[in-house]
């Protein structure tokens, strides 16, 4: 569920360059979520995908998985173009919806993901989300969820900062700021929130499978 307004038709254009420049193992998370999603989703399931602006997800599960179908959700309309692009080969198998989870179909779905996305939800949305997500799931479906979460404890929570823009290239120079800007606009919990909230939504079995420098992951079931 990127943010639209900071999902502009620029920033679309070079998305699909930067996760893998900012995220640690960012084609085997991909592959991770396909197979954690692969042990309860038929061979002709449902999954739903939120965030799914830039379609590099949709394209991965797509290609993995040919009787899937999807439904994609961002509110993003420069994001859910770049998209439409991206998935061109498997369109007839995918949906895309503009909005926020509110604007997803209700289901019920046999699995859903959430990548790189909850970080841009404030927190005092974030339960509502996940609810919303829980509630289009079938009984016992899997749900793949991964993005910024670490201490925000003090000196931790600088330190993890720091990390995260030096891996992703930013030079010394504008590491302030781009910290800064972090600071600002991105929601970021500390793991054992992350966790107590998909369990207050509802999630059993939540268990961590991803961990890349400031970066986690979470499996859990409807």
């Amino acid at each position: 569920m990127t943010q639209s307004a900071a999902f502009g038709s620029s920033h679309a254009q070079s998305y699909a360059s930067a996760p893998p420049r900012q995220v640690p193992g960012f084609a085997s998370l991909h592959k991770m979520t396909s197979m954690l999603l692969a042990e309860r989703v038929p061979a002709q399931g449902r999954v739903l995908v939120l965030g799914a602006g830039g379609g590099l997800e949709l394209k991965a599960l797509a290609d993995d998985h040919v009787g899937w179908t999807f439904d994609g959700v961002d509110p993003s309309a420069a994001m859910l173009g770049v998209a439409e692009e991206i998935i061109r080969p498997h369109q007839a198998r995918i949906g895309l919806h503009e909005g926020y989870i509110d604007a997803a179909p209700e289901g019920p779905f046999d699995g859903a993901t959430c990548l790189l996305t909850l970080h841009f939800v404030p927190r005092e949305q974030r339960l509502a989300t996940l609810q919303q997500v829980r509630q289009r799931l079938a009984p016992g479906a899997p749900f793949v969820v991964a993005h910024i979460s670490f201490s925000q404890e003090e000196p931790a929570r600088t330190q993890w900062l720091a990390r995260h823009v030096a891996f992703g290239g930013t030079p010394p120079a504008n590491a302030e700021s781009a910290m800064q800007t972090m600071r600002e606009k991105l929601s970021i919990l500390s793991p054992e929130d992350d966790e107590a909230l998909l369990r207050d939504a509802g999630f059993s079995d939540v268990t961590l499978f991803y961990a890349g420098l400031s970066f986690r992951g979470w499996v859990a079931y409807a």
